[in-house]
């Protein structure tokens, strides 16, 4: 029998359509240009060449009488009750990187793989491949990986970081508490940041306000194209809303080394400069720039207007503050590359051009001599003391004629070009740690640099 009430046909009628349109609107939505944002499409390039990074580290210790990790110097109260059979356990942490090239090729921060015996990176299809180190690099916390298994990735797009404007908007991915693919947005909130760390001042960051927590590290930082433009790196403890991130031109000079080289080539002019003292700062009316106090002969500077006294208040345009961040500037340039450098002389301020050049390798027994205070020779058991300064840095920590030279900087130099090679690349640290052999001892000392340049 049909309806016979004209208003609950139409009500049928009416509720069957909206039934049928339900799935119709829901498309519409997903696909509502309004809704698919710069933001959402930048997102959806750069994604699948995001990866979150897991490593592995086995460590060893001697087992103890208790079953609860106790602290070594608790450990000193029993040490007859250790076992001296060592026992192996696992860390694991966590990190984010961002394949580069559809090799397979990685970039990532260099502390999140730092000892890691095995690196396995997710994919966000949920694909894992096991990766090895191609090469990583302290000074700049940069680590180039490539996925073992061969095949095409998807890769990201690298953009550009020189041309930043304050307050563009920022896209970061990654896997923050490991919470994978986390996407959070801001804006760049200042370039050509620099923080001090606990051995030297990292320079030329970018600073944002895009959420980066814990895990983040290694992630990419996006413009509103969905190019890389830096590497997420750094949280500041002190506050919230500030992040960091190293310049893609930065990253992609320190790939290109790594890569072809295994290592990274820094630049050099030939200048020595110091941090202005109170008492400079009152002579040149300024808190800000470094003081040359030495060109070195040969060098690109000693045939350009810079004399010993002029105050360096710019680099490429960027304001110094101290002489790592000159120091890191410098090297951070490729080779061949020009630098512009601005000098300030009585009352002349002044541009000076200069092309960065290799260190030269002739003049790394000199850095050993002037700042370490040692020669060394080879012979068939590896480096030896030949010579050590009266007052110098490795006359103070007892360095003897005879003692074995291990190590430098944590890397083993087993012979003179090893030796030479570590020399320039920690020529402008700080400090560095020398690993040296006397009889059956091998002892680890960290020794400052700059200080024990013959006068």
């Amino acid at each position: 029998m049909g309806e016979t009430d004209p208003k609950k046909a139409w009500a049928k009628k009416a509720l069957l359509t909206l039934v049928l349109l339900v799935p119709v609107l829901a498309g519409a939505a997903e696909t509502d240009p309004a809704r698919r944002s710069l933001v959402v499409q930048a997102v959806e390039r750069a994604s699948p060449a995001v990866v979150n990074i897991s490593t592995e580290q086995v460590v060893e210790r001697r087992g103890g009488p208790f079953p609860f990790p106790s602290d070594p110097a608790f450990e000193e109260y029993f040490q007859d009750f250790l076992d001296p059979r060592p026992r192996r356990s696992t860390r694991t942490s966590l990190g984010s990187g961002v394949i580069v090239r559809s090799d397979g090729t990685i970039l990532t921060n260099e502390h999140v793989i730092l000892r890691g015996s095995k690196i396995t990176v997710t994919l966000a299809d949920g694909r894992e491949f096991e990766a090895k180190m191609v090469g990583n690099d302290a000074d700049s916390d940069l680590a180039v990986l490539r996925i073992q298994k061969g095949g095409t990735f998807p890769n990201i797009e690298l953009g550009r970081s020189d041309d930043l404007l304050i307050g563009e908007t920022v896209i970061a991915i990654g896997n923050p508490f490991g919470l994978s693919h986390t996407v959070t947005t801001g804006v760049v909130s200042a370039v050509g940041r620099s923080l001090r760390g606990e051995e030297r001042t990292y320079t030329d960051f970018i600073q944002t306000d895009a959420s980066i927590n814990p895990g983040n590290s290694g992630g990419p930082l996006l413009n509103i194209s969905g190019e890389l433009i830096g590497i997420n790196t750094a949280i500041y403890g002190k506050a919230q809303g500030i992040g960091f991130a190293i310049p893609v031109e930065r990253a992609r000079r320190v790939m290109r080394d790594l890569v072809s080289y295994g290592e990274v080539r820094r630049g050099w002019v030939g200048l020595v400069v110091q941090d202005l003292t109170p008492d400079l700062a009152q002579h040149f009316g300024t808190r800000r720039g470094v003081v040359i106090v030495d060109v070195e002969k040969g060098s690109p500077a000693d045939s350009a207007d810079l004399e010993r006294g002029d105050l360096i208040v710019r680099v490429d345009g960027l304001e110094v503050g101290s002489h790592d961040e000159f120091d890191q500037r410098i090297e951070a340039r490729g080779l061949d590359a020009d630098v512009r450098i601005t000098r300030r002389r009585d009352d002349d301020e002044r541009d000076v051009t200069l092309t960065v050049s290799a260190f030269p390798e002739s003049r790394a027994d000199a850095i050993a001599w002037d700042l370490l205070g040692f020669e060394a020779t080879e012979d068939h058991d590896g480096l030896a003391v030949s010579k050590v300064r009266k007052g110098s840095t490795a006359a103070r920590i007892g360095l003897e004629r005879g003692d074995r030279i291990l190590g430098l900087g944590g890397t083993p130099v087993p012979n003179l070009t090893e030796l030479r090679r570590r020399l320039i690349a920690v020529r402008g640290s700080r400090a560095v740690m020398l690993s040296v052999g006397r009889g059956p001892y091998q002892y680890n000392v960290t020794v400052p640099l700059g200080s024990s340049r013959a006068d």
